[in-house]
């Protein structure tokens, strides 16, 4: 029997969003050429809280242009590696020591028991987890942590019937709330009212609140999305990436399993060693590199204690880094923009225009442009410190001049550096996270703009508010 064909369907290809690679290389290219069209300037560095330096905001002036030539557009791509340096290493040694631990047996069996006891629910598990990684960030501001929490909830989450995408919400939804709200985060808050002359971490009563709402709205996302997958498996985005690693998560049997005694030893050591990086970072301020060594000495410790070859521990390490190779690809790629916005020296001149913008406003007004600003400018900064640094001292000025509260410009800063960080490709942790998940970008920017948009309309109630009930002391 013949059939015909739609002849408009012809040649008519379905639309396919390009790869993180195009888009991230894409954006190198047109800041590329922005450095030959937008005027190269700089602000002068004067030295700022804690020994950084940070502009001098009366300092501007305009420059002769140092435009990216072609050869610079692509060595842009390796120099990222370079200043990504730390992230990329991190990427490696959390992908590498977890999968060590993997090896050993220890948290298959894990997941497996408390799956069994949580069959048919299991939703308990995400705003625990959320509320617990949220507030460890609204403290200390360590959002990288988030590199160390998608393993440990992916495989739990899996098994509980959820998807990759719902285990990496767990942790960058519940670490971008309070990383945002920032109670005493350093990086944002703490830097961000020295600069402005505030007491440190004054108040905290109204950030609480915010803490609160914006972690009680991307909760509710969460596990919204959760039960939608939960209940139909097929609805997820991801669906046929975790159908493997759901049939190996699969456990016929109905009674709990039992680890050995080595595997119990090893999975001890690995919790003994964990608990000793989160002391660690919030005692002796560990960062990046001592984070990394402990991975890579859990990876090892483990395996010994389990039993594992000095061979198999290896081989182990290397495919977890094989596993993470493409986010820590991205991660270097995305430095690139910044790469490329530094040598053509149009950073400065970009702040510089964007806090023209907000001039001659309302109050009220001013403040929600000061949060569109900072949104926009963690795209090209994506750093607490290094964007407080930037645009706090342009941002503090301005604040006395249209009439804004210092603490509500303050504010600003937090919701304009924090809740982008989990969007922008730019983010180095972000995409490393999301690589540990095995989410793709693009799926997960179709998954979180919703909360991402609510969270913006929130910050910009927050910050009419603030502003309306002269938030302060000043």
């Amino acid at each position: 029997m013949k059939t015909e064909t739609n002849p408009e369907l012809v040649g008519k290809k379905k639309f396919e969003m390009p790869h993180i690679f195009i888009i991230l290389i894409s954006f190198i290219a047109i800041m590329s050429i922005l450095t030959y069209i937008v005027p190269a300037g700089v602000y002068d560095r004067i030295p700022g809280p804690e020994g950084r330096m940070m502009i001098d905001p009366e300092s501007y002036h305009v420059i002769e242009r140092t435009p990216v030539s072609l050869l610079k557009f692509f060595t842009a791509i390796p120099q990222g590696f370079v200043e990504a340096g730390w992230v990329v290493v991190l990427t490696f040694c959390v992908g590498g020591g977890f999968l060590v631990v993997k090896k050993t047996g220890i948290i298959e069996i894990v997941v497996s028991n408390m799956a069994k006891k949580l069959a048919g629910g299991g939703l308990i598990i995400i705003p625990v987890l959320m509320a617990i990684f949220g507030i460890v960030d609204a403290f200390i501001g360590m959002p990288e942590l988030c590199m160390v929490y998608v393993p440990i909830v992916l495989p739990l989450a899996l098994a509980l019937g959820f998807d990759s995408i719902t285990a990496a919400a767990i942790a960058l939804v519940g670490s971008a709330a309070g990383f945002t709200a920032a109670l005493t985060n350093p990086f944002t808050v703490g830097i961000g009212q020295k600069i402005a002359g505030l007491p440190l971490y004054s108040g905290a009563g109204y950030r609480i609140i915010t803490l609160i709402v914006m972690y009680s709205i991307g909760m509710f996302y969460v596990l919204r999305y959760a039960k939608k997958v939960q209940k139909n498996p097929e609805l997820s985005a991801v669906y046929e990436e975790d159908l493997i690693q759901r049939e190996r998560l699969k456990d016929t049997t109905k009674e709990l399993q039992t680890a050995t005694t080595r595997q119990k030893l090893a999975g001890l050591s690995a919790i003994l060693l964990f608990a000793l990086m989160i002391y660690g970072v919030f005692v002796f301020k560990w960062d990046m590199p001592e984070i990394g060594a402990i991975f890579i000495a859990m990876g090892v410790v483990s395996g010994i204690i389990a039993g594992l070859s000095g061979n198999e521990i290896c081989e182990a390490f290397l495919q977890g880094c094989q596993d993470v190779l493409a986010g820590a690809l991205i991660v270097g790629i995305a430095r690139g923009v910044t790469v490329v916005m530094n040598q053509g020296q149009i950073m400065d001149t970009i702040i510089f225009g964007l806090a023209k913008m907000v001039k001659g406003m309302p109050p009220s007004i001013t403040s929600i442009g000061m949060l569109i600003v900072q949104t926009l400018f963690n795209f090209l900064v994506p750093s607490g410190s290094g964007q407080t640094l930037i645009t706090m001292p342009i941002m503090t000025p301005l604040a006395d001049i249209v009439g804004v509260t210092r603490q509500t410009a303050v504010l600003a800063l937090q919701f304009g550096d924090g809740f982008s960080n989990i969007l922008y490709p730019t983010s180095g942790y972000f995409m490393a996270s999301l690589a540990l998940a095995g989410v793709k970008w693009p799926k997960w920017a179709k998954f979180i703009l919703p909360l991402f948009l609510t969270w913006v309309v929130a910050s910009g109630l927050f910050l009419v508010i603030a502003q309306a009930i002269k938030w302060g002391p000043f």
